[in-house]
């Protein structure tokens, strides 16, 4: 994400290469991704004007993938980052590194109603060092909307659990025209209840982040017309508007951002995947598109093939792949994990079920939870409930609404298993949900 910022602040020459695009195109919309720079979306736009709504200045823009992944900083090939990114870490992305070296496209695909490739990304810090590891999308139209399935395929030599980072999932740029950044935050999702601006910046930094409890952000005009990101099941952004709002100039520097964002531990060999939408049209339309990926049931993770967005701090698992459950090592003090953040009543779910094996010698774990629009988890929103730490596994029910600090709207939970560290401590999980009896 810092790495978005820091080239809203940099003036870089714009970009400007032959192009060699794969269109698709229906009677709505016309998407071209570039063969020449990892077949990353660097156009979009409507058939009535042909006007290309995505921001093109340089490498580091354009509807491309994006990931992060220790160590910090990264080095390869005996480079060293610029001191400016030294934080990015492991980060290769679609299109090509800063130092303009481009990356390649391995395969593709377009039989006129979908795209697909796979592609070789570059490491953004360094000097023209591929990323161990191969991009894959397929990209399909439906009317207004682009439909998107990507993935990451995984192939590190260093073996390292690093810990969990956020993603862009995925990194989306326009043009200056769309320079007011909206989304629903409120705690009444798909009701029409008012939307409002993203928040405004905290520092420096021209992007904020909030939680859109609809799944949907939006970069707009004047006349409430622009680019859409639908996140079905993701309800985490992040985003803004750098420079000056001007015209519709592929090549500008201005440009408005989004981002889609899951904190997720990239393994060495993980396969990792995420689907997303973008909307080119009325605001309207974007919030009306959105509704369909309403979710119908309360969160539940079931940790069968993978973390299901779950992340863990103090401690480490036994890693990709996931099978049947995740395995948790707590070797630390204070270990705990965390859900993704995600939207639901707690009038709606006054209980929480663990499905998991404990072997520990300490009888009692902690559960917390995070309320929509508090920046952390509370110190008071929190229950005690009794471990069953043989080693076999249980369910666990916990009764939240038992707790008076548990009502509103809630965004993430937090499961801390054990206080201190322990020799051989370890939870297996096969599930949480969340239920209302």
């Amino acid at each position: 994400m810092l790495r978005i910022i820091l080239l809203a602040i940099f003036l870089l020459p714009a970009l400007a290469h032959a192009e060699r695009l794969s269109f698709l195109q229906n009677d709505r919309i016309k998407l071209g991704v570039d063969l020449d720079l990892g077949g990353a979306i660097t156009f979009l736009a409507s058939v009535k004007d042909d006007a290309n709504v995505i921001n093109n200045f340089d490498l580091g823009r354009q509807v491309q993938l994006s990931f992060y992944s220790g160590p910090v900083p990264f080095e390869a090939k005996g480079q060293k980052p610029a001191e400016h990114w030294r934080q990015l870490g492991w980060n290769p992305i679609q299109t090509g590194d800063d130092f303009k070296n481009a990356s390649k496209v391995l395969s593709h695909e377009n039989n006129g109603r979908e795209i697909h490739l796979t592609c070789q990304p570059m490491q953004w810090p360094l000097n023209n060092v591929p990323g161990d590891c191969t991009f894959e999308a397929w990209l399909t139209l439906e009317g207004p909307v682009v439909k998107a399935r990507a993935r990451l395929n995984n192939a590190r030599e260093d073996h390292t659990q690093y810990t969990a980072r956020l993603q862009e999932l995925p990194a989306v740029y326009a043009n200056a025209s769309f320079h007011r950044v909206m989304s629903y935050q409120g705690p009444r999702p798909f009701t029409g209840d008012a939307i409002s601006a993203a928040p405004a910046p905290n520092g420096k930094h021209p992007w904020s982040l909030w939680t859109g409890t609809e799944s949907w952000a939006a970069l707009l005009d004047e006349s409430n017309h622009g680019l859409g990101l639908i996140t079905p099941g993701r309800v985490h952004f992040t985003g803004g508007f750098a420079g000056k709002p001007g015209t519709n100039d592929t090549h500008g520097n201005s440009t408005g951002y989004l981002g889609g964002q899951g904190q997720e531990i990239l393994d060495h060999d993980i396969v990792y995947e995420f689907r997303y939408e973008l909307l080119l049209g009325s605001l309207d339309e974007i919030r009306q598109r959105a509704t369909l990926h309403q979710p119908k049931d309360l969160p539940a993770w079931t940790f069968t093939h993978d973390r299901q967005g779950w992340h863990h701090q103090n401690a480490r698992d036994t890693g990709w792949p996931i099978q049947e459950h995740l395995h948790v090592l707590f070797e630390k003090d204070d270990p705990y994990l965390i859900s993704p953040q995600t939207f639901w009543q707690a009038e709606e779910a006054p209980v929480l079920i663990v499905e998991a094996a404990f072997k520990t010698s300490q009888k009692q774990g902690v559960i917390m939870w995070q309320a929509l629009g508090e920046p952390s988890f509370g110190s008071k929103s929190l229950l005690t409930f009794p471990l069953v730490a043989d080693g076999e596994f249980h369910r666990h029910v916990i009764r939240l609404a038992d707790h008076p600090a548990y009502r509103g709207g809630l965004i993430r939970l937090r499961l801390d298993p054990i206080g201190q560290a322990e020799p051989d401590a370890w939870m297996k999980v096969k599930s949480i949900r969340l239920a209302r009896e």
